[in-house]
């Protein structure tokens, strides 16, 4: 996926005979996302390689009881370990390149943090699709290779999908395309074999899935990878362009919001409940970031409520980001969130809380109380300000006294020089941020700042100062919140709407192969009539009519009428039609009739990600399969995934031995998804 925007030269191909999607970027273009995604692209390869290596290594290690052989296994390991290692941290390098994603103006802004977008494979739909349409619709799959095109067309373009909105709309499209093909093609009884590969976003380690899900999940994540880095691209010099950055990053977290409330247990980490709550609180935590410096871009006037409402701001960011640093330690994220990303956090938090302070040390510093000043509004900031104030003192004393205002801004001071240094600190501390220059210059500039502030006060009677700065209250007028993603104003066109009504023609509902029935009008009466539709359906049917002599049927669904398709007309064009046809001998029509639902087909399946933990061997479990006592009752496994709104199964295992469905109606009972996976091709496939 060579997610690039358009150069100059680059442009992108005419649009489709209806002009209904947009293509993706040129994959070959040399600008330096496209470079930075062949590289993840690149190192996924890499990263599969030594996974493989890893795993055939590790089931020799089971299956050998040789000392000797035990030890060189051992040693082998040790390497494609390190290997693995390696290639993570260029990958997490791949992750911290946020300079990439910056707005290209001259900024004197703090980076932002974007998401990669996950990589895929190519995916042909051609011959599943075809056998579906033949068996299941009992048309010829041929006729509708057009719309087959077109699917896996509009697939291609959103591995390289423009950063712009017009990117996002294009990705939303496929999305909801993919909700018309899994009602049209993916029965719960029957698994049509089509693989999706996606890679980890940080890991790089690939999951695969004969499952539609997958590639619904995977999309969500990009379009919310691509929503932050709109975000990061847009011009913070401007309210205009800090405004959109707001917005995007509200969108991105309300999208993998609802990529983690919608899809549960997914097979792949960047996808996990724990790491999208990381994102989505990283994302916020931006956005609120964009509102402090929409505040401050007119200019910071030094006046008394003015510096208070900023103090308290910038409080809530820091707030917020020491919040987000806080759950990258956690349990399971911190082994896959990059390094950089928890330490540029806690680098925000510092820096910010430490301008908290300063703003505070101007005001006592700068400011005293006159005559025309309203003391009782100063005195109400003051006693918002703290949670507690310092002992001893009161807001009406601060205002009053200019010793004890001195005393306490000092400490402010003291305090912004502390946390400043503290994220001078972990900024060094990491080899990744040192290297970003502008993160260091603001850093730099901020503790100097701070530092002259505090030279400029009376240095007498300093080390007698035991006043302590109290902790300022967070406090912000422009709450951030999620923007759930609008599908809604996407207009997507079914590209297989040629099959039907999909409350009809669709991969739940079983109908036979149309049989066409010729009868005569007698007297202009048809001897039926229809309700109903699109398509209609026969009803009243007098059982001594032609029609009925002839083989129709009540509860017919009607498709055709003499030759010409009718499977989107409603009651009136049908029987308009039918009174062109008043006069001709004889009235040939072409019905279906609903079966009813056949047993499930019996299918194994497995799930298997390469590289997670409690990942074992396909051929150990045939083996023990193959040592079940049949005469056993064996409790039939649910499969590993459990896709769907709010489902709360739990997965004990990102391996699961095959499941079998038992049939029944599709009505009473919904069979499990199966996800087969493997082939003889290869151990990952």
């Amino acid at each position: 996926m060579t997610d690039t925007l358009p150069p100059s030269g680059c442009r992108a191909a005419d649009p489709p005979r209806d002009c209904y999607f947009r293509k993706g970027c040129n994959p070959l273009a040399e600008t330096g996302r496209s470079k930075l995604q062949n590289q993840r692209a690149v190192l996924n390869q890499q990263i599969l390689k030594a996974v493989r290596m890893r795993a055939g290594a590790e089931n020799l290690l089971r299956a050998t009881t040789n000392n000797k052989t035990r030890e060189q296994v051992l040693l082998e390991l040790s390497y494609v370990n390190s290997d693995l290692q390696i290639l993570k941290e260029e990958l997490e390098g791949l992750n911290i390149s946020v300079e990439v994603y910056q707005n290209t103006e001259q900024t004197f802004s703090i980076p932002l943090i974007p998401l990669g977008l996950k990589e895929t494979k190519d995916v042909d739909f051609a011959v599943a699709l075809k056998d579906f349409i033949l068996e299941h619709y009992s048309e010829d799959g041929s006729g509708y290779e057009e719309e087959i095109a077109d699917l896996m067309d509009l697939r291609q373009a959103c591995r390289t999908p423009s950063r712009d909105e017009s990117g996002v709309e294009m990705l939303m499209s496929y999305f909801l395309q993919l909700g018309f093909v899994e009602n049209r093609f993916f029965s719960p009884s029957r698994n049509l074999g089509i693989l999706f590969t996606w890679y980890d976003s940080f890991t790089g380690v690939p999951v695969c899935q004969k499952n539609l899900l997958l590639e619904k999940a995977s999309l969500l994540f990009n379009i919310g990878a691509l929503c932050t880095q709109i975000g990061t691209r847009c011009n913070r010099q401007t309210q205009e362009g800090l405004q959109k950055a707001i917005d995007a990053f509200q969108r991105a977290a309300g999208v993998l919001n609802y990529l983690k409330e919608t899809f549960t247990h997914t097979p792949s980490y960047d996808m996990s409940p724990a790491m999208l709550s990381v994102l989505v609180k990283m994302m916020l935590a931006q956005a609120q970031e964009c509102v402090f410096e929409q505040i401050c871009l007119p200019g910071i006037r030094n006046e008394f409520f003015t510096l208070v409402k900023l103090a308290q701001e910038v409080a809530k960011v820091g707030e917020i980001y020491m919040l987000v640093n806080t759950a990258m330690n956690q349990a399971p994220v911190k082994e896959n969130i990059p390094y950089s990303w928890s330490k540029l956090a806690q680098v925000k938090s510092d820096h910010f809380r430490a301008l908290a302070h300063y703003f505070i040390a101007t005001i006592l510093s700068d400011h005293q109380l006159h005559q025309n000043d309203d003391e009782d509004q100063q005195e109400k900031a003051f006693s918002q300000l703290y949670d507690h104030m310092p002992e001893g003192l009161t807001p009406l004393t601060l205002l009053r006294d200019r010793g004890q205002r001195k005393q306490l801004g000092k400490a402010h001071l003291r305090r912004a020089i502390v946390y400043h240094e503290e994220a001078l600190r972990f900024c060094g501390l990491c080899k990744k941020l040192r290297n970003i220059e502008i993160l260091q210059e603001i850093l730099s500039v901020a503790h100097k700042r701070s530092c002259l502030k505090y030279s400029q006060q009376e240095q007498e009677d300093d080390f007698l100062s035991l006043v302590q700065a109290p902790d300022i209250l967070p406090k912000t007028d422009h709450k951030i919140e999620m923007i759930p993603p609008q599908f809604s104003k996407v207009k997507v066109k079914d590209f297989f709407e040629r099959l039907g009504p999909l409350t009809v023609f669709s991969a739940k509902q079983r109908w036979t192969a149309p049989r066409s029935v010729s009868f005569h009008c007698e007297s202009g009466s048809l001897g039926f009539t229809v309700k109903g539709g699109p398509p209609v359906h026969i009803y009243c049917l007098d059982p001594t009519c032609p029609a009925a002599l002839a083989g129709l049927r009540e509860g017919d669904c009607l498709v055709s009428i003499g030759g010409v398709d009718c499977k989107w007309l409603g009651v009136s064009e049908i029987l308009e039609k039918f009174k062109s046809l008043r006069g001709q001998q004889d009235v040939e029509i072409q019905v279906i009739s609903c079966q009813d639902s056949t047993a499930s087909m019996h299918n194994k399946s497995a799930t298997y990600s390469v590289g997670m933990q409690k990942t074992y061997s396909l051929i150990c479990l045939a083996m023990e399969e193959d040592k079940i006592d049949t005469t056993k009752k064996v409790t039939p496994k649910l499969s590993f995934l459990s896709w769907g709104t709010k489902n709360r199964q739990k997965a004990a295992s990102t391996l699961c031995l095959p499941a079998i469905v038992t049939g029944g109606s599709s009505a009473k009972k919904k069979p499990g998804s199966p996800f087969t996976l493997l082939s003889s091709e290869g151990s990952l496939y």
